[in-house]
């Protein structure tokens, strides 16, 4: 399989602000650039990152917008899902407050999928509402979480239950600086490509089952074919369905069950790529049960997940992840909807899934993952 060098847009024509998800190795010591075309001459920036990015990709960032005459400031938040919270909120705002920001200023998410979630979210509601800017730095965020407007918080009772739909300026993305991602957060992104692979774009899926090394080796160009195709198959959705209305639903692919088990794990044994995973093989085996698809179609996308990544045992008895479904934000009047795969490239919304089906199912995770 070959790939090649290129520079990619992808628009999401979403009123009021349309804009654009740009992917360029190297875009990063460009972002100044791009970022004054976009942004008002009076804007003030402020990046929330947290420590890790700072460090290894902070300095780059800075200049870049030095040399183009943007005003920022750098503010750190503790890394982890388990400080994607409102208190973590609260304290990044009061520092705005100490430092100044007002409605003109704007938000550089500067991070992985909880700091863009995060800091989405404080722009959503800072003086009623401020811009942001999307630059992502891990795969997970890259080829999904950056994209699409969804920002949020959690509580101790489910994921992503406080959060508002508020759409970025821009999403400025940089597959080069995947460089310095540790491989255990960079397997675990694949898996949210992985889902618009069996959901909507077949050759996605196929590249990550047949044809995964150049990916898996982090080639630069295999990074950008496979951040772009992701990134459109999620813009093809939310552009038709921007608040989750009914297709939208469909991104949700291994995330309902994936969803219980990191709050049922208080967000600390499983990274989310890794959750969504083992929500997926679970969706898979549900289908299957369900004859929604055929055993073939559900052992590929079984096989090509546990080939992605050596998961984390699921630990957590089946009932359990299964009373955390209720909280999930998707459930309607206390029915949970599952996401099922119906072929490679296809899948359905499904409510009448019996409840025993799902419990086997997690339970059934729990012997595969100790294999």
């Amino acid at each position: 399989m070959r790939y090649h060098w290129y520079v990619a847009k992808v628009s999401l024509p979403i009123p009021p602000q349309p804009y654009d998800v740009q992917i360029e190795a190297g875009l990063l010591g460009r972002a100044g650039a791009v970022l004054r075309e976009i942004l008002p001459a009076s804007a003030r920036c402020f990046v929330i990152t947290v420590p890790t990015v700072r460090k290894a990709w902070g300095e780059p960032l800075m200049n870049s917008l030095a040399a183009s005459d943007l005003k920022a400031e750098i503010l750190e938040m503790p890394e982890g899902e388990s400080h994607k919270t409102l208190s973590t909120v609260e304290h990044l705002a009061r520092k705005f407050v100490a430092l100044g920001a007002d409605r003109h200023s704007v938000i550089l998410a500067f991070g992985g999928g909880v700091v863009g979630d995060l800091a989405g979210f404080l722009a959503s509601i800072y003086m009623r509402g401020i811009d942001y800017v999307q630059i992502p730095t891990t795969l997970l965020a890259q080829v999904d979480a950056s994209v699409g407007g969804k920002t949020g918080v959690n509580l101790r009772d489910g994921k992503n239950l406080i959060g508002r739909f508020q759409q970025p300026r821009a999403v400025l993305t940089d597959p080069s600086v995947l460089t310095t991602l540790p491989e255990r957060e960079f397997r675990s992104g694949l898996y949210e490509s992985l889902k618009c692979g069996v959901i909507s774009n077949a050759d996605i899926f196929t590249r990550l089952e047949e044809g995964r090394d150049p990916i898996l080796q982090r080639d630069i160009p295999a990074l950008e074919w496979l951040i772009t195709e992701s990134v459109k198959c999620k813009a093809s959705i939310v552009t038709a369905d921007e608040k989750e209305g009914d297709l939208r639903r469909v991104l949700n692919f291994g995330h309902t069950i994936g969803h219980a088990l990191e709050a049922e794990t208080g967000y600390k044994h499983f990274l989310h790529g890794e959750a969504v995973a083992w929500g997926m093989v679970a969706s898979a085996m549900i289908a299957a049960a369900m004859q929604k698809t055929d055993s073939e179609t559900a052992r590929r996308i079984i096989s090509t997940v546990l080939a992605l990544a050596t998961l984390p045992r699921v630990e957590p008895r089946g009932k359990r992840v299964f009373r955390r479904l209720k909280n999930d934000k998707k459930t309607t009047n206390g029915v949970v909807h599952y996401v099922l795969p119906t072929r490679i490239g296809a899948a359905e919304i499904v409510s009448e899934v019996p409840d025993s089906a799902v419990v086997q199912a997690i339970e059934e995770l729990r012997y595969l993952s100790r294999a």
